[in-house]
């Protein structure tokens, strides 16, 4: 299954993570997205986001400012 990209570069908190929320709940289960992100809240506000919705970080980074994440979408 290939990765559902999310550009989130840019977007102020809250905007990233009510995007990440709004995919989600869009997606079929298994569904994996990589995340992008330059906002710093972003490190708190989506993983918090993942702790309410069930979904799973699989894998995070951050480099030079950019946040990555590889979300996968819970299964039903």
């Amino acid at each position: 299954m290939t990765s559902i990209p999310l550009n989130l570069r840019g977007l102020k908190c809250p905007l990233p993570a009510l995007r990440v929320r709004k995919a989600l709940k869009g997606a079929e289960p298994g569904a994996l997205f990589l995340v992008e992100c330059t906002d710093p809240m972003a490190a708190i506000d989506i993983p918090n986001l993942m702790r309410e919705t069930g979904d799973t970080i699989e894998q995070s980074s951050a480099e030079d400012g950019l946040l990555v994440f590889h979300i996968r979408k819970a299964a039903a």
